[in-house]
């Protein structure tokens, strides 16, 4: 890519065709958003008034009442934040805030590479300063409102430093050596560039539990050394070991009750937040760690690797092929080609179309969650301990139990509650019946399946989904 030492500076936007088609899929986004979080309001003030079946006896109408109340704060707040940031982003867009900052780069001849650092610094300040009143509304208001945050300023000031910390800590390097190879990687830079990115995330990935999440969390084994071995004797069944469990202190920050699974190789682990550990019985937590040991044995996390890699590759190539076309700097007041320019547009100008992508990003997330319950399934024997838990989760996060089916489909990365909890409820044997649990054939490979007969001898400032 040729980069200019010298760009006349040039704020005047052109109005032409690429500005209106990339502003009519950049509103339409928006208002898809506000419509879907409108819709789903909608549909939970006409439909979450009744008490579903599955859930009488464990949610009541009080209960029901306060989940409507979380809801509608939380999609409004949602609303706003994301109008706010959208909003920014155009003013940045249309300014000519965008010409003068890279203006000021060649003022003081700083090159590609610490330009670049300068320039997206410099972008990352408005919205630094708009995050802040959002994220202590969202935690101090609206998750103190309903009685989820435990966390105080001191512990948000701390947060909010250390991540402002890594951002540039991590960022900084990756985006220098990214810029550096659009400068000098010549014609397959974007494989080149492609590769550095991929292996950050795979490291990251693997530092994650080990480096960076203790930073602002303290993990530790389980203290019950009775639930300890019976976590063992469920996990050895999948060929696992229980040495990769471990409890958060979730309470220090918020009353949301979650587990999860992260890690690469030999950094992997199931995460069981303090929360569900005092609010749970044992043998709903054993539902849940087998829940997550299904992702564990699946290699869901490979497989998403994989995933996000391959669309990356798509991305990476589609950049190099449009990061030289003129008209788009000309578009935003530029009059040359600037690498660390370019690469902000090109990025702007395609996420909103990456936006009407996320169902099928979700699509992929609910059907591994599916493959999670029925490995759960073939570990526990029983879905009666699972389904106690999805309701206790749904009744301590005040989720929603009745989401418009259109938001569902676009936005839950999990299946529905009601979804998930009738497809456990049909594995359940009828009367009399001494027969095991099955769960279908198809999510299980080929190996696990010719075993089913004898048994198991081996195997996204929001709150957190409690469906994990």
């Amino acid at each position: 890519m040729e980069s200019a030492v010298q760009p006349q500076f040039n704020p005047m936007i052109q109005l032409n065709l690429l500005l209106f088609s990339f502003l009519g899929v950049f509103l339409l986004r928006s208002a898809a958003q506000v419509l879907l979080d409108r819709l789903n309001i909608a549909h939970l003030r006409k439909h979450g008034g009744r008490i579903p079946e599955v859930f009488q006896g464990t949610i009541d109408q009080e209960k029901l009442q306060k989940i409507s109340a979380y809801t509608v704060d939380s999609a409004r707040f949602g609303i706003l934040t994301t109008l706010s940031n959208q909003g920014l982003l155009l003013v940045l867009l249309l300014s000519g805030i965008l010409p003068w900052i890279q203006g000021l780069a060649n003022q003081w001849d700083l090159g590609v590479v610490t330009g670049g650092l300068f320039f997206f610094a410099l972008l990352s300040l408005p919205g630094f300063f708009l995050d802040i009143p959002f994220s202590l509304y969202g935690n101090f208001v609206i998750e103190a409102r309903h009685g989820f945050n435990t966390k105080t300023l001191s512990v948000w000031i701390a947060d909010f430093l250390k991540s402002l910390f890594l951002s540039a800590l991590l960022g900084a390097p990756l985006l220098a050596l990214l810029l550096f190879l659009i400068q000098r990687g010549g014609p397959l830079w974007w494989l080149w560039a492609w590769a550095l990115v991929g292996l950050f995330e795979l490291l990251i990935l693997w530092l994650y539990p080990v480096l960076l999440a203790p930073l602002f969390n303290k993990f530790e084994p389980l203290a019950n050394p009775d639930l300890v071995r019976k976590i063992a004797d469920l996990l050895g069944k999948a060929g696992l070991k229980a040495k990769g469990v471990f409890q958060m202190d979730a309470s220090r920050r918020s009353r949301h009750t979650n587990a999860y699974f992260t890690g690469l190789g030999k950094s992997k682990r199931i995460v069981l937040f303090d929360t569900l550990l005092a609010s749970h019985s044992e043998e709903e937590i054993l539902a849940v760690l087998a829940h997550e040991a299904g992702h564990w044995k699946k290699r869901h996390i490979a497989k998403q690797v994989l995933i996000l890699e391959a669309l990356s590759l798509l991305g990476f190539y589609g950049v190099a092929k449009i990061l030289d076309v003129p008209l788009i700097y000309q578009t935003f007041g530029f009059s040359q080609t600037v690498a660390y320019v370019g690469l902000f547009l090109v990025t702007t100008l395609f996420s909103p179309l990456l936006y009407f992508a996320e169902p099928l990003g979700a699509a992929f997330s609910r059907r591994f969650e599916r493959e999670a319950d029925d490995y759960g399934l073939l570990l526990t024997q029983n879905p009666e301990p699972m389904i106690k838990a999805l309701k206790r989760l749904a009744s301590d996060n005040l989720s929603n139990l009745t989401p418009h089916p259109l938001y569902a489909w676009f936005y839950y990365s999990h299946p529905p509650l009601l979804e998930r909890i009738r497809r456990l409820q049909e594995s359940l044997p009828g009367p009399g019946s001494s027969e095991k649990l099955s769960t279908p054939a198809e999510a299980l490979p080929a190996a696990e399946t010719r075993k089913r007969a004898d048994g198991i001898s081996r195997p996204g400032g929001t709150p957190p989904n409690p469906n994990n």
